[in-house]
């Protein structure tokens, strides 16, 4: 039977972790970068074979970033403590993606300022989250509504400015994603936010925008005079 290749067959400057640290990460393919991660294969497999079969089984990193540690351990040469490793480096990288920059209070009424504070939380998830920014003179703060299609029982004028009341909000902001990638408002995104906006007049709060987040797109219906 003819020995199994291993990382330690290439030539030392060849090898992932070697070519990171001399070149940088960026130089990695995505099959090295999970060989890093990984560290070692199995008897009988190297670890570039079980970086691969990640990729093969799983399409993208982008899908080994949202597959669930079970899933992950039905590839052989990934058992717990290795998903475990995978799932930890993808929420560190998830973390950071979503760190909200500092902006001053006055700033987001600029609706594209508010669309890349808060892109990188809503881009990517496969359900509709309905977030509300609250502003007043010295400060701001970004609170979760809601997770769900949007409709009247989701996203309720109580909830959302019983959130605003609690944090002395001089004004509002409404932002929500469409995971199909269409920024368009639909009819009850309309019918909501009319609602939200008559609420907020009886209670002296100003509701300045309502952004639509799409993946790379956004929609403020402030610029489209909706509001």
């Amino acid at each position: 039977m003819s020995k199994s290749f291993t990382i330690h067959d290439l030539p030392k400057e060849e090898r992932p972790r070697e070519r990171l640290v001399k070149l940088g990460e960026q130089a990695l393919s995505a099959q090295e970068l999970l060989q890093v991660i990984l560290g070692r294969g199995v008897a009988g497999e190297s670890v570039a074979v079980t970086a691969q079969k990640l990729l093969s089984q799983f399409g993208s990193l982008e899908k080994i970033a949202e597959a669930s540690i079970e899933e992950l351990s039905l590839i052989k040469g990934i058992g717990l403590a290795k998903a475990a490793q995978i799932k930890a480096t993808f929420e560190i990288g998830r973390r950071l993606s979503t760190h909200i920059p500092s902006y001053k209070s006055k700033e987001l009424t600029n609706p594209k300022k508010v669309y890349q504070l808060i892109k990188s939380k809503l881009k990517d998830y496969h359900k509709e989250h309905f977030y509300i920014i609250i502003l007043n003179s010295r400060n701001w703060s970004v609170a979760e509504i809601s997770i769900g299609s949007l409709n009247a029982s989701i996203v309720h004028p109580r909830e959302v400015f019983a959130e605003a009341i609690k944090n002395k909000a001089a004004s509002v902001i409404f932002v929500h994603n469409h995971p199909s990638g269409d920024p368009e408002p639909s009819e009850d995104d309309l019918e909501i936010t009319k609602r939200l906006v008559d609420g907020g007049k009886i209670l002296g709060i100003e509701v300045v925008d309502h952004i639509i987040v799409a993946k790379d797109e956004f929609m403020s219906f402030k610029e489209k005079n909706l509001i």
